[in-house]
């Protein structure tokens, strides 16, 4: 049986490139995701707290904030802690990824290796993944 996401699948894409977020935000709609978008790291943590998503996409080199330095706030918030995370990014460096990952991070992209398509099949498996989990938790 084929799973398909649900108008309460939400995304939040923390993104300063336009271009890249356009195309990524198109699929995921078309996939059927609520997707909003964040330009720099500030409003990206804004943005997480209010609307609590399913899983965020998280750029690193952005405006205001990094990547890992809103990774490591949305870990240290108990309202944020348990949301998906997964780093999308063009930078690949050992030492990023490895933080990252300490983080809570579920996954690290890049993004030059990974299509619009791939992205939207990743994500419905990272949200139900973290669905399990939580489950799992509350037993």
């Amino acid at each position: 049986m084929l799973c398909m996401p649900d108008e309460f699948n939400r995304v939040v894409l923390v993104e300063d490139d336009a271009d890249f977020a356009e195309v990524y935000r198109l699929r995921l709609e078309q996939d059927g995701y609520q997707v909003t978008v964040a330009w720099d790291g500030n409003d990206g943590l804004e943005l997480v707290r209010r609307t609590v998503p399913d899983l965020v996409y998280l750029d690193l080199r952005m405006p205001t904030l990094d990547g890992i330095s809103l990774l490591r706030a949305l870990r240290s918030d108990p309202s944020t802690r348990a949301i998906a995370v997964v780093v999308l990014s063009n930078y690949d460096e050992p030492e990023l990824r490895r933080q990252g990952l300490e983080l809570g991070a579920l996954d690290w992209l890049v993004k030059a290796n990974v299509t619009p398509a791939e992205l939207a099949r990743r994500t419905w498996d990272w949200i139900r993944a973290e669905e399990q989990l939580a489950a799992e938790r509350a037993d």
